[in-house]
């Protein structure tokens, strides 16, 4: 079974706990071949919060379950490196990635309603988790659920342990997905747009829960969502993706106050704020390249206003522009 630690006070270091190197995703079906993921790179620092930024079907998704091996082995296809804690994970048997998944790494999904079973008590799931990851007897296993529980501030949680999925609401199944998440002490936190169903003020308070529960257990995070606002509140740092690839990375405030990648400038103004009542929204024109035949040269390059000849001459390089900020851009030249 994997080492693992007691939560306690944040913490951060400059050693990755995360690297991800050229990972590239395929499914195949037919004679369609599907690239998902197209050499994502990604370096997480222990602590550290990263956002994956960027429109549906941009990868984000497929990159965490290609991270935590739960894609179709008979439909899809993973490459490259992924190391966690110093292990590759893409070489794991299946024994250890049952160790790994709900032990060192977790996962927190968009639907809680589909990925809570319905026949089971909510706290009888935990309890299954905590006796397997952590080795301990069911007694002490439901005591470990029920602080779970108290760790997301659910309301009564003695009497939320014996209810069904059905009985409670959107934002407090959220909070029973986070709680059992984090039941077992795991040093990574996969977290999938999961306020997407919530409304507006339950997002907020789940989003402000993750940040409190990952500053408390020092988890490092990857925080997957379409919304900037969203990536601005709970990231240290933001990874934009487009057509399966990192077309921009850096520090939040960096990236999301001076974006230089053109798909990224053209996601913030695309972001309705209170200031642009009665405004047209500058919308990104076009839409997203069919994955299965992907545009020669820069994915973005038909939708870009400032695309030239050398966008489509061959794939675009990444170029760092400052010691922490990386653009995929034929437009950025090494300094």
């Amino acid at each position: 079974m994997l080492n693992r630690q007691t939560p306690g006070a944040t913490h951060t270091s400059d050693e990755p706990f995360v690297t991800i190197d050229n990972l590239q995703v395929t499914f195949h079906g037919g004679r369609q071949v599907v690239r998902a993921v197209n050499g994502v790179d990604l370096v997480l620092k222990t602590g550290e919060v990263t956002g994956l930024l960027g429109e549906s079907g941009s990868g984000k998704s497929v990159t965490l379950r290609a991270l935590m091996r739960i894609l179709p082995p008979a439909r899809s296809t993973i490459t490259g490196s992924i190391r966690v804690g110093g292990r590759e994970v893409l070489d794991m048997s299946d024994r250890d990635l049952a160790d790994f998944r709900g032990g060192l790494a977790s996962m927190i999904f968009q639907e809680p309603g589909l990925s809570l079973d319905p026949v089971y008590k909510v706290g009888d799931q935990i309890v299954e988790s905590v006796v397997r990851h952590m080795g301990i007897d069911k007694k002490a296993a439901r005591l470990r659920a029920l602080e779970a529980l108290e760790w997301v501030h659910i309301p009564s949680p003695e009497t939320r342990l014996d209810a069904y999925p059905h009985e409670m609401s959107g934002g407090m199944l959220q909070r029973v997905m986070i709680a059992l998440a984090l039941s077992c002490s795991p040093k990574l936190l996969l977290a999938d747009e999961p306020t997407t169903a919530l409304d507006a003020t339950v997002q907020i308070q789940v989003l402000l829960l993750l940040r409190e529960m990952q500053r408390k257990f020092g988890m490092t995070t990857i925080f997957v969502t379409h919304d900037v606002g969203v990536a601005a509140e709970i990231s240290d740092r933001v990874a934009v993706m487009y057509a399966g690839q990192v077309v921009e990375q850096g520090p939040v405030g960096e990236v999301l106050g001076d974006p230089k990648h053109p798909y990224t400038q053209g996601l913030l103004r695309s972001t309705i704020h209170g200031s642009m009542r009665g405004k047209r929204i500058d919308a990104i024109a076009g839409s997203p390249p069919d994955l299965a035949n992907l545009p020669k040269g820069c994915a973005f390059s038909p939708r870009c206003k400032y695309a030239e000849p050398a966008c489509t001459a061959g794939a675009p390089p990444n170029v760092a522009i400052s010691a922490d900020h990386d653009v995929r851009c034929v437009r950025f030249e090494a300094p």
